[in-house]
């Protein structure tokens, strides 16, 4: 083999391919266009990477009286050779066709190429089916009528338009970070899907603010998500010193003021979990103060009683306070007044489920601002 072609070859093995895969594709080249152009012969290619050489035998079976001279060699031609060749023996002879390099070279190099091809197809797809449910950084390359391509390295990304986050949009060269939702195969090679919008992306971006969460002390329990405007996590320490909801948080509302700008502003509430349903509950529902929780086990719901003041942001815009509280619990939530809880006969002060606590203080209430709204 020329010197070029050895430096190619160990060039490919330096990118990941292995030699099994490079010497298999070399000797399959080189036995098919031997075939193609030299009848359909039963021949063995010899490749030795690590001294350049390449040998070609045609292998022929030993029978009594040869029919075929591409495929059998007769008992008494073989013995010739080497007289302790027995019928069904294969005799091996090296070949060297006149310009077979030259009439070789086209096919080979066709057939080395998708072979190459396929293999590092193959690597790129095991690369990335192992980062699925990840978080990666990646560059907006390009832009099409309905898709974003997102470069992440070896590969680009699809971010459909399903998985963009409403509103937000992408100029070719911005660096995003997204979420590998799934990784496939396909005819023209791996396809990786990711996205903006998936809950997943939220939970890894707080695992790489918050080192609690990354460590384990802190664990986020659940999450709802409406991408783009507004998200709620549940969060449990496993440790009784760290308070989950502060960790997250951070100091002067920095860890999440992070992960709320890498999302274009979307507003995160962040809750303490608990396995109580009312407690679970009233969390859900902040800011809004909660009265009073009224659980009904075998219906999953609840009734859930807020000052008459605090019904609309209970509720939130449009619903959305409620509607992400009952997506983070997995409970109905009904929400009355006071007033109208009282007129019905849902709700007595005296009997109430919830401990209210007392006003935040003027500290508290400048980082509840930080995260919330009434809208």
């Amino acid at each position: 083999m020329g010197k070029e072609l050895v430096g190619a070859l160990k060039a490919l093995e330096e990118k990941g391919i292995s030699r099994e895969i490079i010497v298999d594709a070399i000797e399959a080249a080189l036995i098919t266009a031997y075939k193609k152009n030299y009848d359909e012969a039963n021949v063995r290619v010899d490749l030795n990477l690590d001294k350049g050489t390449m040998h070609l035998y045609s292998r022929r079976e030993v029978v009594e009286k040869s029919e075929d001279d591409l495929l059998e060699m007769s008992l008494e031609d073989a013995r010739q050779i080497n007289p302790a060749y027995e019928i069904g023996d294969i005799v091996e002879t090296e070949e060297v066709p006149r310009d077979f390099g030259r009439i070789a070279a086209t096919t080979a190099k066709q057939i080395m190429t998708q072979r190459f091809r396929e293999a590092e197809r193959g690597l790129i797809y095991e690369e990335y089916v192992d980062r699925a449910d990840d978080i990666i950084n990646g560059v907006v390359e390009r832009l099409d009528a309905r898709n974003i391509y997102v470069g992440i390295g070896k590969i680009e990304a699809v971010l459909l338009p399903n998985e963009q986050i409403p509103g937000e949009s992408y100029e070719p060269h911005d660096r995003i970070k997204v979420y590998i939702t799934k990784v496939e195969r396909s005819s023209k090679g791996p396809q990786v899907f990711v996205s903006r919008t998936h809950p997943g992306l939220l939970r890894r971006l707080f695992e790489l603010e918050v080192p609690e969460i990354f460590e384990g002390t802190v664990e986020i329990k659940t999450i709802a998500r409406e991408a783009g405007d507004r998200s709620k996590i549940s969060v449990i320490a496993h440790n009784d010193e760290v308070d989950p909801v502060g960790a997250c948080v951070g100091t002067k509302g920095a860890r999440v003021q992070t992960i709320v700008n890498e999302l274009n502003g979307e507003k995160i509430d962040i809750v303490e979990w608990s396995e109580d349903p009312v407690e679970f509950v009233a969390n859900a529902l902040s800011p809004s103060k909660v009265l009073d929780v009224q659980v009904n086990e075998e219906e999953k719901s609840t009734l859930v009683v807020v000052p008459d003041y605090q019904l609309s942001l209970a509720i939130g815009k449009r619903g959305q306070n409620a509607r992400l509280a009952a997506k983070l619990t997995g409970w109905k939530i009904d929400i009355k007044s006071e007033t109208d809880a009282t007129e019905q006969g849902l709700y007595d002060p005296a009997n109430a489920t919830i401990v209210v606590k007392e006003e935040p203080s003027v500290e508290e209430d400048v980082e509840i601002d930080l995260y919330h709204d009434e809208d």
